[in-house]
């Protein structure tokens, strides 16, 4: 079988993360070179394999999540130098919390501020290099493939317009499409081949072209057996498009029931066993980890503090929304005076029920640690949507598409959203609708290095502030 888009996409992405790796070792290398011809001594206390050891990880988990940028005709030098950029400043500050807590000692800064540097140019240019090729590959269309399209519909306008617009666009040039009648808007860029009881005879004429494409309506259903046996008969690939636009969302996901095709919605990473396994392993070892040894200090210190500033208890608990919409009691410390309004109301910027010391909590984000009680008892994880109040739950679902989406996995203590700045009081319909769309994608999207990528996010935000930490 022909290898589709999607499956070039990850080569050339594998292509360009090795080769990243190889640059960033081979950097190392040549700049110690030169280090050590001058100042004879190494600029870090561990050998020089644990250093390219530790880059490399680093290196690996904050690019967990760059996300896909070959399959575009329209993106820029520009626009590949800055996100090679972005990727070299959260690479440097993670891998600089790493050395941290390593106990390697870093004799030289220097030499590090050096080495970032050199290796934002040379990934800079390499990065443009693969892509001119890349251009140049799909501009000689050497494996090129042609294909007719069966039905004239939105379906195959909108594949049409991915096919122009992509790398398909070197796989595959469509010679015209077969419909009942023309379709102005696809007859436009597309040529008209007549109707699909001409479909055998054109075929037969032209054996260059060797896919047909097939989208086709319910009461033009007849001529589907008649083209896949067409197909079968004369080594012609047979690709049936879903008639899915209308009903679907653009990303669907295929799946089998013994030998029935199933469509789905979305591919969700955490449906899989194996993945639900590793992610509730690390939720497990990291809550406990953490209750046992620094949240015990942690809640002497800011318990005792809430005690002396406010009446009430230690512990703000409140239902929450969770995992398949089931309810669960959400633990925080209590940063705001004890009032009737707390399972309904947002908290504000100024918000007048907040206590001094509970100001400080939220904006240093340490009235969130109690929930990793909830992440140890299973109903939270470490990274996911952020649970909302069981009130705004009913007032979102029914306002927002897909609102309920978000309920699939289960919540975390932190997320994809409020890494990105999707936090804090939602003044807008739009900003929750914003804040949905981000937890979804993070719901598709699903690798344990995304995980450590988003914690590390968080430390980040917490470090530098967040100007919606209220």
């Amino acid at each position: 079988m022909v290898s589709t888009t999607s499956q070039i996409n990850k080569f050339i992405e594998f292509v360009a993360v090795l080769g990243d790796l190889i640059i960033l070792n081979l950097v190392l290398f040549f700049l110690l070179f030169f280090w050590e011809e001058v100042f004879v001594s190494l600029p870090f206390s561990c050998r020089v394999s644990w250093m390219m050891t530790s880059l490399s990880l680093c290196y690996l988990a904050c690019s967990g999540s760059r996300g896909r940028v070959w399959d575009s005709r329209g993106i820029r030098p520009d626009q590949l130098v800055l996100r090679v950029l972005k990727n070299i400043v959260a690479f440097s500050i993670f891998w600089a919390c790493i050395m941290t807590f390593s106990g390697i000692s870093i004799y030289s800064p220097l030499f590090f501020v050096a080495y970032f540097s050199f290796l934002f140019v040379i990934l800079s240019i390499y990065r443009i290099i693969i892509r001119h090729f890349l251009i140049v590959y799909c501009a000689k269309g050497k494996h090129r493939r042609y294909a007719v399209f069966i039905g004239g519909g939105n379906n195959m306008q909108v594949l049409y317009e991915e096919m122009e617009n992509s790398l398909a666009s070197s796989l595959y040039e469509v010679v015209g499409y077969f419909d009942i009648k023309p379709n102005d808007t696809l007859s436009s860029q597309c040529s008209y081949l007549g109707n699909p009881d001409a479909f055998s005879d054109f075929m037969s004429a032209h054996p260059s072209i060797k896919h047909v494409f097939c989208s086709l309506s319910m009461e033009e259903g007849r001529y589907n057996f008649s083209i896949m046996n067409h197909c079968e008969n004369h080594l012609l690939y047979f690709h049936g498009v879903p008639n899915v636009c209308k009903g679907f969302p653009r990303r669907i996901w295929h799946s089998m029931v013994g030998n029935m095709p199933i469509l789905n919605l979305r591919y969700e990473p955490l449906s899989k066993m194996e993945n639900r396994i590793l992610k509730r392993i690390f939720d497990v070892v990291f809550s406990s980890l953490f209750l046992v040894t620094i949240f015990p200090f942690i809640y002497l210190i800011v318990g005792s503090i809430i005690k002396l500033t406010s009446p009430g208890p230690v512990f703000f608990k409140q239902m929450r929304t969770g995992l398949n919409g089931v309810d669960f009691v959400c633990y925080k410390f209590r940063s705001m005076k004890v009032n009737d309004e707390a399972d309904s109301k947002q908290a504000t910027a100024d918000d007048p029920r907040k206590t001094r010391f509970g100001n400080f909590l939220r904006c240093s984000n340490i009235d969130e640690l109690p929930q990793f009680i909830n992440v140890f008892k299973g109903d939270m994880s470490i990274v996911g949507p952020r649970p909302h109040m069981l009130a705004h739950t009913e007032i979102y679902a029914r306002l927002i598409d897909k609102y309920m989406v978000r309920h699939f996995i289960k919540p975390g203590v932190t997320g994809w959203a409020q890494t990105h700045g999707f936090r804090g009081e939602t003044r807008e319909l739009s900003q929750m609708e914003e804040r949905v769309k981000a937890d979804i994608w993070y719901m598709e999207h699903w690798t344990m290095l995304l995980d450590l990528y988003i914690i590390y996010k968080t430390i980040a935000n917490v470090i530098v502030g967040e100007k919606n930490a209220y």
